[in-house]
């Protein structure tokens, strides 16, 4: 009776770990993201910018089970390494001092990938009281 309950015991864990194996998506690869920050007029790199980074969906991948959001900064390189994350479709916001804020949507299809940002300065503000006063100014 021992005998035949270890066998069963034995039998139940293994189909579970065949079941938990079948179960796991081989389209789910990884990859590993590093994202470039610069500046579009100079090239040089941004440093302290604050990268965020959501995992968006990808093929086979539960969402409830990984990490699906990461808050960073750049390095005085204006790189960021992020963690091992899965393949797919992300968001990624920059945000710097002195530089338009950025966001886009990216797709991350290898196992190693850099994503290169370039960030804007601000545009100078119009306002339309100060081509009033200009015109006014004029006459």
């Amino acid at each position: 009776m021992v005998v035949m309950f270890r066998y069963r015991v034995k039998t139940v864990l293994a189909a579970a770990a065949l079941l938990a194996l079948a179960l796991t998506p081989a389209s789910a690869k990884d990859a590993r993201l590093t994202v470039e920050v610069r500046s579009a007029d100079s090239g040089k790199p941004v440093e302290r910018a604050s990268v965020i980074v959501r995992f968006r969906h990808g093929v086979g991948v539960n969402l409830k089970k990984i990490q699906t959001n990461w808050e960073t900064k750049t390095s005085e390189a204006g790189i960021v390494k992020l963690p091992s994350m899965p393949q797919g479709e992300i968001s990624i916001q920059v945000i710097a001092n002195g530089f338009q804020t950025h966001g886009g949507i990216y797709q991350v299809t290898e196992p190693e990938q850099t994503i290169s940002i370039k960030v804007n300065r601000p545009q100078r503000q119009y306002s339309e009281h100060e081509a009033q006063d200009k015109k006014e100014e004029k006459k």
